[in-house]
């Protein structure tokens, strides 16, 4: 009976775990779970949702210096009319595509910094993303990135949950690039479930006493079992919560909607991941600017207040922070083509319950210039930092390579 057992065991992984993958987010996805289940987070620890503006987002027709007439004096074509701005102050507002962002600034629920950026700004979208991912320049090792630097230090997680998540079809960004944690994309939430032909075989394999006849197979098997069992848990979780979430908040039919529509349904879930990561693609606006900018704007705000507000309404705004990039900012000059080339310094963005709301720093200089564009205020870095010590609760100097000054982001 022991010999059939072990080789049933050997047949059943030979077909689906060594082959076909049982288990959803591809066939790294046991391994990744085995090593997730080893440790335990709690279900309340904060968690950090990053929304990555690609491309190069215009942050002077976002933050809208609307009284200031430098602003307009470069921008004849472009700048935002002062009657339309969404007021935040007396002398800065929104674009008025924000709608949502609007009404979460005046719920106590968001905030921007202002030009942020870094010495020696690099205007290629590859070079800079990567600065900005990883924290180091072309010239530094860069085997990893700053949040993948932070999953190698914390413990981890329990249940089969995967401790970081990358929603989308895009390339996997180097931000959470790990040198030991292992961090899988997923397309679409059905790919975090069970697929296959073979649920019950599995289910029947996991069941039945492992095998204890040759101490080499034990340890294989004995890993795989308990991997499989932590995967069948996460994946029954999330089931469960697709089909049965309730949320009266409408997400916008818009790609980056259904992503965070999916980030909302696997928090409440239960699943004790503290990273999620999306990117909103198209912020290259050299021609045209106008509409397609504010389109992607409304995409972004009508997006991330949704997932806010429904997040509050399933009592996790509290320990949720939204936190938005993008790898440069655009030059203060519009250009002949009714868009805007590649800058350097430009707003990040956090929103949740946690935020202390407001607009951080300067009204920008829009004379004082380096090459075209405006001088960075504060370094990306003191944000990181900020989000590491103060929202994620961890030292950031090792994981940013110095130490920075934190901000004051949050309540």
């Amino acid at each position: 009976m022991l010999i059939s057992t072990n080789q049933n065991r050997r047949e059943f992984l030979r077909s689906s775990v060594g082959g076909t993958a049982a288990i959803g987010i591809g066939a790294a996805l046991p391994k990744c779970f085995a090593e997730a289940a080893a440790g335990g987070n709690s279900k309340g620890e904060r968690i950090l949702v990053v929304v990555q503006m690609s491309g190069g987002n215009d942050g002077l027709n976002t933050i809208v210096p609307y009284t200031d007439d430098d602003y307009r004096s470069a921008r004849p074509k472009l700048a935002i009319p002062a009657s339309e701005v969404l007021k935040c102050d007396d002398d800065s507002g929104l674009h008025p595509s924000l709608v949502g962002m609007h009404d979460l600034f005046q719920d106590g629920q968001f905030a921007a910094v202002r030009s942020v950026g870094y010495e020696q700004p690099n205007r290629s979208h590859f070079e800079s993303m990567d600065i900005w991912h990883t924290c180091r320049r072309k010239n530094e090792p860069r085997p990893d990135g700053w949040l993948g630097r932070f999953l190698d230090q914390q413990p981890l997680t329990a249940g089969g949950d995967v401790p970081a998540l990358h929603l989308g079809s895009e390339q996997q960004p180097a931000a959470i690039a790990s040198t030991s944690t292992r961090v899988p994309t997923v397309k679409e939430l059905a790919e975090f479930q069970l697929r296959g032909n073979n649920k019950q075989s599995l289910r029947e394999l996991l069941g039945s006493r492992p095998p204890t006849s040759t101490p080499s197979d034990n340890e294989l098997l004995n890993f795989l079992q308990s991997s499989t069992t932590s995967a069948i848990a996460a994946s029954q979780r999330v089931s469960e919560a697709a089909s049965s979430y309730k949320s009266e908040v409408k997400y916008p039919e818009t790609e980056l909607g259904n992503k965070l529509r999916v980030v909302a349904q696997l928090i409440d879930a239960g699943l004790t991941t503290r990273i999620y990561y999306v990117q909103h693609d198209g912020f290259d606006t050299h021609a045209q600017q106008a509409q397609s900018h504010s389109i992607l704007l409304r995409q972004w705000s009508d997006a991330v207040s949704a997932l806010i507000r429904d997040l509050n309404n399933h009592d996790h705004g509290e320990r949720v922070c939204v936190m938005t990039f993008s790898e440069f900012g655009r030059r203060v000059a519009e250009n002949a083509s009714e868009g805007t080339d590649h800058g350097a310094a430009g707003p990040m963005f956090l929103c949740g319950g946690g935020v202390k709301a407001g607009i951080i720093g300067k009204h920008p200089n829009l004379t004082d210039l380096q090459d075209g564009d405006l001088k960075h205020e504060y370094d990306f870095r003191q944000v990181y930092a900020s989000v590491l010590k103060d929202w994620l609760g961890t030292d950031p100097a090792p994981i940013l390579g110095r130490r920075y000054n934190s901000l004051p982001l949050f309540a």
